[in-house]
């Protein structure tokens, strides 16, 4: 190296150790330790906990009950090698979730990109919680790292509804658009799309346990007040939430989270779309979507402030 080269670098270089050492004697200072992300993730995850329990306590949703709702059960998935259950959350990643399982159990013996998104909600080799007795669904649920993940209510809806509703799949497209326009239209034989207004509107006039999985209030799905889940991941910090889960039940080191997407060609539902669709609907709409959600915004910590929420997380 040139030694006009090496004079310059080198008191650069004791420069930045110099630096470096000082931020951390600082932090160290202040803090008592030096910076820690994984003991950072514990934190938020017990605020999360926290929180959660705090909203269970406050609207009396625990409750003691000698066997789990099949509703709930048969959106619990176990994965028995690392001792796992995953509860489903549509809209909230669960495809890709579902292939990380299915990864887990079959050895890796394939690629997450191998595995077709209806294959994956078809198959039977992922168990799922109803399909075992009561004692033995007791005994997973103790024994194993039960995890569920959540995302903004409103983000969710319009996720759900742009998957469902948008595109070309028989029972939503089909079935579901038809009973809407039969709700909502003289005209119940026009084949124009559902509009987001129709389906806000079809969806608050149903009883909220009668839902359909995609739309149905998070809460409902998983009953996070009686079945006490070890990790609560968020889809808003899904990817460092997945590798910590991965870390936790003792996944392969090469087993990373997937982000594939059902449709590769069309943006994911994100604030600004969420705000785009949400400036359709009126304000009593609005305030009938937030009650039917009122427990996940509660729950999870989200805020029914949507419009400085989304414009802020862009």
């Amino acid at each position: 190296m040139n030694q006009k080269v090496l004079v310059f670098l080198l008191p650069n270089f004791i420069f930045g150790i110099f630096l470096f050492g000082f931020f951390c004697r600082k932090q160290k200072s202040l803090t008592g330790t030096l910076p820690n992300p994984a003991e950072d993730w514990l934190a938020i995850q017990n605020d999360r906990k926290s929180m959660l329990a705090s909203v269970c306590l406050k609207n009396n949703l625990n409750r003691s009950r000698s066997k789990l709702d099949s509703h709930v059960t048969s959106q619990l998935f176990v994965e028995h090698k690392h001792k796992f259950i995953y509860c489903e959350v549509p809209k909230v990643g669960c495809s890709n979730w579902k292939r990380t399982i299915f990864l887990l159990q079959a050895n890796l013996n394939a690629e997450a990109s191998e595995i077709e998104h209806d294959h994956i909600h078809q198959t039977s080799l992922i168990k799922k919680l109803v399909t075992y007795p009561p004692a033995l669904q007791k005994e997973f649920l103790n024994n194993y790292t039960k995890v569920m993940f959540t995302r903004h209510p409103l983000e969710r809806l319009v996720s759900a509804y742009r998957d469902k509703l948008l595109h070309s799949e028989p029972f939503y497209s089909i079935t579901v658009a038809n009973e809407i326009r039969a709700m909502f239209r003289k005209n119940k034989n026009t084949s124009e799309k559902v509009s987001f207004q129709e389906f806000v509107n079809f969806i608050i006039a149903k009883p909220p346990n009668t839902l359909d999985i995609h739309w149905k209030p998070m809460f409902l799905l998983c009953d996070p007040c009686n079945i006490h889940y070890d990790i609560l991941g968020k889809y808003e910090t899904l990817g460092l939430d997945s590798e910590h889960v991965l870390k936790v039940i003792g996944a392969p080191e090469s087993l990373h989270y997937p982000s594939l997407k059902r449709y590769g060609s069309e943006r994911r539902t994100n604030g600004d779309i969420t705000l785009e669709y949400l400036r359709q609907l009126n304000s009593e709409q609005i305030e009938k979507i937030k009650q039917l959600y009122q427990m996940d915004f509660f729950l999870f910590n989200y805020t029914m402030k949507y419009e400085e929420y989304f414009s802020s997380s862009e």
